[in-house]
């Protein structure tokens, strides 16, 4: 049986549904026989490569870079999970957008920081932030969506299960949003 390339990615959000991944303990073993691990966190790949049969990704799109990446990541994957409440609704990342981006920076970097030698806000290497943090759905297409905050591991190793296996699942019984 051919490996499912597998890829995931972290954009805005605080990592807790990669730890849920990395939370399936020995389910890992079981499903590593089924999947190349081809892009992550966890290993040291630097591009994302062409023909990805599955990515998961985790967080919300909060800058330029994000959605430069998202959609390279949809047009070389085959099925992409919008993973975690962040992927799929914005969720605590998108409080920004109640103030807008002008707003957070100045309170970030003009008000609370001690020390501002840039004259201003990190522009060079730091990703410029949109104006709005958006949802995977609002700019590319998802397949699966699995909420969660963060995702329980249970519900990562069902749905891949169910993915490696071919068969559908009502993902109701393992998860809902904000649990």
């Amino acid at each position: 049986m051919k490996k499912i390339r597998l890829a995931t990615i972290w954009l805005d959000g605080c990592s807790g549904c990669h730890m849920s991944i990395l939370d399936m303990d020995a389910k890992l073993i079981e499903i590593a026989q089924f999947v190349d691990v081809v892009y992550s966190p966890y290993v040291d790949t630097k591009e994302f490569p062409k023909d990805v049969d599955l990515t998961i990704i985790e967080g919300a799109l909060s800058t330029d870079h994000d959605l430069e990446m998202i959609r390279k990541i949809r047009a070389n994957s085959k099925y992409i999970i919008g993973l975690g409440d962040c992927a799929i609704t914005g969720n605590i990342s998108a409080m920004k957008n109640l103030f807008g981006s002008e707003a957070v920076l100045e309170r970030s970097y003009g008000e609370l920081s001690d020390i501002n030698t840039s004259g201003g806000y990190p522009c060079k290497i730091v990703p410029k932030l949109l104006d709005k943090v958006l949802p995977l759905h609002e700019v590319i297409k998802v397949d699966y969506f699995l909420p969660g905050c963060p995702t329980p591991s249970e519900a990562i190793y069902e749905m891949l299960k169910a993915l490696i296996e071919g068969r559908e699942i009502d993902m109701s019984a393992y998860t809902r949003f904000g649990k």
